[in-house]
């Protein structure tokens, strides 16, 4: 994705990561528009991206209502023409108790910003960005916890399965394919934000690493190397659950679904 001239919508941009590649985007030439529910701290942001030399623009409200979020994109089109990169950021650390103790009402209120937050963002703007056509990208966040469970046992609370859901919603989206529209998913891991009480890789130099991942056109937006180790524990586990009671035979594909398909799409077309 090429940045310079193109305006990016981030929300949850007043802090932390959103705020970072704010920077990132306006010093590249983006022009940034920064959404969140509170006013002064938004101020505050833009004045500290002003000083950068970046355009920026705030707009005030709540992820978790479409209709902020549909207000945001016409604010967007009625300020600079048009929006053309929308950064689904927003997101909240909730309770971390486990999930026998977890409050349920808290739980579906995490997921209300961290899940259907991002939803709202991707239906607002992708829909005007299929409707037009026009080269657009839209980048979702969600973590390592998206990948494996990072938090000592008993405190993934709500949290991790919010950031699992934004990742196969995000996996979802890109295979629809409207070839318009460049998609990317955000995996932090443990970031200075006000989420970790500032503590973990400095934000700005997260976003750096990331930053360059958009540049390039990549889906997955990765910056914290030990993370691997992590993934590969949790693959070996599967690994030998399948080695061990469903083991690979010849023929096995018989019950996959997506070779059922194109082998159906293949007898339509001849």
């Amino acid at each position: 994705m090429e940045f310079a001239g193109k305006t990016a919508v981030i929300t949850g941009g007043a802090t932390g990561i959103g705020l970072a590649l704010a920077k990132q985007m306006g010093q590249a030439g983006a022009r940034v528009i920064i959404f969140e529910p509170r006013e002064d701290v938004l101020r505050e942001s833009i004045s500290a991206l002003e000083a950068l030399g970046v355009d920026a623009k705030y707009f005030t409200g709540d992820v978790t209502k479409l209709e902020d979020v549909e207000a945001l994109a016409d604010f967007a089109w009625e300020q600079n023409g048009r929006a053309d990169i929308i950064v689904n950021n927003a997101g909240i650390g909730g309770p971390r108790t486990g999930i026998l103790d977890t409050d349920i009402d808290e739980a579906r209120a995490l997921f209300e910003v961290n899940f259907f937050g991002v939803w709202n963002g991707i239906a607002a703007f992708g829909r005007r960005f299929r409707d037009d056509g026009l080269p657009s990208a839209i980048y979702s966040t969600a973590s390592e916890n998206a990948l494996f469970n990072a938090l000592p046992a008993g405190s993934g609370g709500a949290y991790v399965p919010s950031k699992h859901a934004v990742l196969a919603l995000m996996d979802v989206f890109r295979r629809e394919g409207d070839a318009n529209i460049e998609t990317g998913v955000i995996i932090p891991g443990w970031v200075a934000t006000p989420m970790t009480r500032d503590m973990g890789m400095e934000a700005d130099e997260f976003a750096a690493i990331i930053f360059k991942q958009m540049q390039a056109g990549e889906y997955h937006l990765v910056g914290h190397a030990y993370n691997v180790v992590r993934i590969e524990e949790r693959q070996a586990e599967i690994r030998a659950a399948y080695a061990k009671y469903a083991p690979r035979y010849d023929g096995d594909d018989e019950y996959d679904v997506q070779t059922y398909v194109e082998k159906m799409k293949a007898k339509r077309d001849q």
